[in-house]
């Protein structure tokens, strides 16, 4: 770590997405800024700030979507006996006196990523759409959605019904 505040900058593309292995975003192009600070004999503040672009699949089409990041997140490191990371603190060894913060951006860029991934409306690959509609458990004959319903349920249904 440096044993002054100092200002690093990362260009995150499809290779660093690539190494870094995960699962969730495996292209993009983004940059990463950390800003690290001493603030006691050990124990140093990485404040992350991240934005840019990175390619999620559609949840509802499966195809590559583009969707923005902008996300910030500290960590506290400091000097220990071992290497420990829990919540926002990572523990080092002091042997060691190194830190690798790709997988920690990594995070922070899927954790920045909304829970639903979808297309804005009209952008979906028109063909899986058509599909997922032939499929879908409701039909619409004329604008109308109407659910079809089990013929076991309708049965428990009739018998509902006779005892009110």
């Amino acid at each position: 770590l440096a044993s002054d505040d100092a200002c690093r900058t990362f260009e995150l593309d499809d290779t660093f997405f690539g190494a870094v292995g995960g699962e969730d975003v495996e292209k993009g192009m983004a940059t990463a800024e950390l800003h690290i600070r001493r603030v006691a004999e050990g124990c140093f503040d990485l404040h992350f700030r991240v934005h840019g672009e990175v390619t999620v699949l559609c949840d509802r089409c499966l195809d590559e979507m583009s969707q923005s990041i902008d996300t910030e997140a500290s960590l506290v490191v400091k000097y220990g006996d071992e290497y420990s990371a829990e919540d926002d603190y990572v523990t080092i060894p002091e042997t060691e006196g190194t830190v690798d913060v790709a997988w920690f951006i990594y995070e922070f860029i899927v954790l920045a990523l909304p829970i639903k991934h979808v297309h804005a409306p009209g952008k979906c690959n028109r063909a899986m759409i058509d599909m997922l509609n032939e499929h879908s458990a409701t039909r619409s004959s004329d604008g109308d959605a109407q659910e079809s319903i089990d013929p076991r349920w309708i049965e428990l249904l009739k018998l509902k019904e006779s005892k009110d």
